[in-house]
């Protein structure tokens, strides 16, 4: 679908949606091809960039599912699986016997470094070409804008 000037207000909010969804998913299939995601799939990865950017280094699995695309118990045993690679360290929270802590183990770091290198390198390969930079700087206005308001609501 191209650019145009959509009159009903409705059907623009909905081609607006259409756009963005579909741009994301082929953007996305495509770096799940690449090479940085051999190692480990795209959710695994998501879960460790997550972590890589928590201030406290730690993060509670329900808050953790707050940032990722996941159910709670796809998330779950997800991070069951990271901590048997020795990705990710699990410790009940201390002011709740029910909660779970998580955190990056050494090893899981440096995957999360080296992975995030190259899936930096296929990002800028995708969207330096299609985008100027002022473009890519009104893309990230716009969808910070949307992210915000969606979040407040």
């Amino acid at each position: 679908m191209s650019a145009r000037t959509v009159e009903s207000p409705v059907r623009l909010a909905a081609e607006t949606w259409e756009s963005l969804f579909r741009a994301q998913v082929a953007v996305m299939r495509k770096l799940q091809a690449g090479p940085a995601f051999k190692a480990l799939g795209l959710n695994e990865y998501d879960v460790l960039f997550t972590l890589s950017r928590c201030p406290s280094g730690w993060l509670r699995l329900n808050e953790l599912n707050d940032h990722v695309l996941l159910s709670q118990s796809s998330l779950s045993r997800l991070v069951e699986r990271l901590e048997k690679r020795g990705l990710v360290q699990r410790l009940p929270a201390p002011d709740d016997g029910r909660g779970i802590r998580i955190r990056l183990t050494e090893a899981g770091a440096e995957l999360q470094k080296q992975i995030g290198r190259e899936h930096v390198r296929d990002i800028v390969a995708l969207v330096s070409p299609a985008l100027t930079a002022a473009e890519q700087q009104e893309l990230l206005r716009l969808t910070e804008k949307l992210r915000t308001s969606v979040a407040s609501r």
